[in-house]
């Protein structure tokens, strides 16, 4: 029997990126609204409660709003792809390589916070080395990155491609963020196991998908005996035996002249990066991501194959 999924908020750029990748399954039926009857919130509820599973692709009131839809009913469960329930206990945290039993977490949730893009290359570097012990839970992390603009949505996207928008973004770079404030810093912190909050300073650059997210680290300020190599080793043995997230070897990552945010785009995997001089006093790691693929509507389209296969 197929599963029936709605995408609730089918018409943004996340949701349109989760149907362009379930265009042609035969094993879900999609549900969907017509574009003009988006807002019609009987409608919505409605077809929320039709759903085995609903991907809600909303800002995070609008998604608290959904999930109050569906209080009563135990029959349908939920992936969320907004912020507002990515630390709450009651909900699984969607990025199964995190931990080698989150797949299973995954699974059998009837709730599913997907990650943020920028959390999920950050948290993907953070989290192994301090499982390993390599890192202190009271280390200064300091989290770099820049996103393609599709990261903000269909208002981005108009402000950077339209030259006649009344705020038409023309940098091909822009910092933003600067009251250190940003809404994936506590997701950042929970999931990357840290007891300080890192800093994390976002922009986004002129180009529409693609991610480079980068934690530079004091290699003496980390567990006696740490070097670029047992911090490669950490993450290489975190990441044994799945092919979503792959450790690229060092002499390869020597041998890069420069890293391209737009390599993976269109793909649903992540590529992690330790980069420095052996003996060296830092490192820099970086993760290379598709801000809507694995960071986005990539990771919402493995959770829900992980709970169909519950």
């Amino acid at each position: 029997m197929t599963a029936k999924i709605f995408i609730d908020g089918e018409h943004g750029t996340t949701g349109l990126q989760i149907r362009t990748r379930m265009a042609g399954r035969r094993d879900v039926d999609l549900l969907s609204i017509p574009e003009a009857e988006r807002r019609n919130p009987a409608m919505r509820e409605d077809l929320l409660n039709s759903a085995d599973i609903a991907i809600l692709c909303l800002p995070d009131d609008a998604s608290r709003d959904a999930v109050t839809m569906v209080a009563g009913n135990n029959n349908i469960r939920l992936i969320d792809t907004s912020t507002a329930f990515r630390v709450a206990d009651d909900w699984a945290y969607g990025f199964a390589e995190m931990d080698k039993d989150q797949a299973a977490r995954i699974r059998s949730a009837r709730c599913v916070a997907n990650p943020g893009c920028y959390p999920t290359g950050a948290i993907g570097l953070i989290r192994p080395l301090r499982m390993a012990g390599i890192l202190p839970a009271d280390y200064p992390v300091s989290v770099n990155a820049v996103s393609g603009y599709t990261g903000g949505g269909k208002a981005m996207i108009a402000q950077m491609e339209d030259k006649n928008h009344p705020d038409h973004l023309s940098a091909n770079n822009f910092l933003y963020g600067q009251t250190l404030k940003h809404k994936h810093v506590p997701e950042m912190t929970v999931h990357g196991k840290l007891d300080r909050a890192p800093l994390f300073s976002p922009s986004v650059g002129r180009f529409a998908q693609g991610m480079i997210v980068q934690v530079p680290l004091f290699v003496e300020d980390l567990k006696d005996g740490a070097s670029m190599e047992t911090i490669h080793a950490a993450l290489v043995a975190h990441y044994a035996g799945q092919d979503v997230v792959t450790v690229v070897p060092l002499a390869d990552s020597a041998a890069m002249p420069r890293v391209d945010a737009e390599e993976l785009v269109g793909q649903d995997t992540m590529k992690l990066f330790v980069f420095g001089t052996p003996g060296g006093t830092h490192v820099n790691l970086v993760a290379l991501l598709d801000n809507l693929g694995k960071g986005a509507s990539g990771a919402a389209v493995q959770n829900m194959d992980l709970m169909l296969t519950a």
